[in-house]
């Protein structure tokens, strides 16, 4: 028998589960903190205390039972971050809507899959953002999606007149009181593990707990204030800021409608916030900002750095520079509403950045072995799973696919690669799609993205596997470089390694980049990175990569 544990964990937590709905909880903050900020738009310098925030939320809820809108419905929210996108998040909330996020950098074509898979009978959309003309796009597949009645532009006298609803008060007290914490509450689209967008269907109790649980592993009070220049229709903003923020009484600081490193610090300082958050992407800019030292970034205590793999020495960075002891790191997937496991402000440095932490608070993780689906022992990879509040109720309308991902024990297959230690700390290795075999050995990109942060003159690093007919797949390193730093090549770059990585694990190509293609969230788009590496090298097909 084996003396090791089995790489199974549960969160053991003081603080019990919430039971009531995002309305409710929200009313309850409001009444507790009413002369507290609860949004301040840095941009437009608009602010609102809890109680005027409730009040526009209820109107905007009256609104919108006036306009036929009832429990079940889907609403439909399509533009960058602004205080308008927080309103329609609770008032759809109060009255049991479903509020169904829109990507903002879709185009039509994804537009029209989403209104007509989740049936959305109203849109709420901004008139135009950046180069995306969103009336025009409307306007194109309108025809085509035939529950859509109703279509309301940010700012148009359609959304003016949502606030001047004349129903009755008792309209909205009786659509709250009929709500349950176990409604559907919100669709988000995601890859997830596998294929075309998905509808990540999530309840009351499923975000509500986890915005709060990771508001909680924080230390939320009345006296934070949180920057989100991470995108609201992504759990990252309106889970872990948004409900982590209005479940605790804190402001919730925006500080553009989309990410700006400077404009990020200005509202930081200007607000005086105590938490930041971001993806790895986000901050390597902020740290990277010309004017970075002018701003007085002391309020800050903490923050959240999750999204995708954060290295090493840009955690140690943000700790050391932007004052942030306390950061967070959390990991998790929109289908688990999001975050699984998160480090907490005592864990050691060298926990913080060398693993997600442990398990979250009424939360289990386990890893498996992708194969026979057992437990594996700690310390041996696998794939991570988990268990609990946090789990979808299901892909909108898809459940053979959730049946893919939630087994018969209601256990959610993550596809990450992961290792747990003796301690329960969770280390994340990779995507099991990101593996690459290279001549039988198991490479995981992300122990090479990791070395490749010493280097000094590389900024950012992704590593991807090509074809090649000799081992199967080949490693090539996308690599960004610092400002004024020499350009490296694959054989500087090889001499870097020799001796440090086993000779399987060096890259053999190397590609100097710019950018990244990255979804609007920040997370790398490996699969485009692959396309265009064989392009590039002139290798034919991607399949095997």
């Amino acid at each position: 028998m084996s003396e090791s544990l089995p790489s199974y964990s549960s969160g053991v937590f003081d603080v019990p589960l919430l039971g009531d709905t995002i309305g409710d909880n929200l009313d309850r903050t409001a009444r507790t903190h009413p002369d507290r900020d609860a949004l301040v738009d840095h941009g437009s310098g608009r602010r609102w205390t809890y109680r005027e925030f409730v009040a526009d939320v209820d109107a905007l809820a009256l609104g919108l039972l006036a306009r036929g809108v009832a429990k079940g419905d889907r609403v439909g929210i399509w533009a960058p971050n602004c205080p308008e996108w927080t309103l329609v998040q609770y008032a759809t909330a109060k009255i049991g809507a479903v509020l169904v996020n829109i990507n903002p950098a879709y185009r039509s074509h994804e537009l029209e899959f989403v209104l007509r898979q989740a049936g959305v009978s109203v849109l709420v959309a901004a008139e135009a953002f950046k180069t995306s003309d969103y009336a025009g796009m409307i306007a194109e597949v309108r025809p085509r999606c035939p529950a859509l009645r109703d279509v309301v532009l940010l700012g148009s006298d359609d959304w003016t007149s949502l606030f001047a609803a004349t129903a009755d008060r008792s309209a909205l007290d009786r659509a709250q009181a009929s709500l349950s914490a176990d409604d559907p509450i919100n669709i988000q689209y995601t890859s997830g593990t596998t294929g075309f967008p998905k509808g990540a269907t999530l309840s009351h109790h499923n975000i509500l707990n986890n915005g709060f649980f990771v508001g909680e592993l924080c230390d939320y009070t009345e006296h934070d204030r949180i920057c989100l220049p991470v995108p609201f229709y992504h759990c990252f903003g309106m889970v872990m800021g948004n409900l982590a923020a209005t479940s605790h009484g804190a402001c919730m600081v925006v500080p553009a409608p989309a990410f700006d490193p400077k404009v990020t610090l200005e509202a930081v300082q200007a607000e005086r916030c105590t938490s930041l958050y971001g993806v790895p992407t986000m901050f390597i800019a902020e740290l990277a900002e010309p004017s970075f030292d002018d701003y007085d970034l002391s309020s800050l205590r903490t923050g959240i750095m999750a999204g995708s793999p954060c290295p090493v020495e840009v955690m140690k960075q943000v700790i050391e520079r932007m004052g942030m002891a306390e950061v967070s790191i959390c990991y998790g997937m929109t289908e688990t509403s999001p975050v699984s496991t998160q480090t907490r402000k005592d864990d050691s440095v060298e926990r913080r950045v060398s693993t997600v932490g442990r398990v979250g608070p009424h939360l289990e993780v386990k890893v498996v072995d992708p194969e026979t689906g057992l437990t594996v022992p700690r310390g041996t990879p696998g794939e991570l799973c988990t268990r609990g509040y946090s789990v979808m109720l299901g892909y909108w309308d898809q459940p053979d696919k959730t049946a893919e991902v939630i087994d018969a024990a209601r256990w959610m297959h993550t596809g990450d690669l992961a290792v747990m230690d003796d301690d329960g700390y969770v280390s994340i290795t990779g995507r099991i799609k990101d593996m690459v075999i290279r001549g039988g050995e198991n490479v995981y990109p992300r122990e090479i993205e990791e070395f490749l942060y010493t280097h000094p003159d590389i900024l950012d690093a992704q590593v991807i596997g090509v074809p090649d007919p000799k081992y199967g797949e080949e490693l090539m390193a996308w690599v960004r470089m610092r400002d004024g730093a020499e350009p490296v090549t694959a054989e500087s770059l090889r001499e870097f390694c020799t001796g440090k990585l086993a000779h399987y694990k060096i890259p053999r190509y190397v590609h100097v980049v710019d950018e990244f293609p990255m979804t609007v969230t920040g997370k790398i788009r490996k699969v485009e990175m692959r396309e265009r590496a064989v392009e590039i090298l002139g290798l034919g097909s991607a399949e095997s990569s």
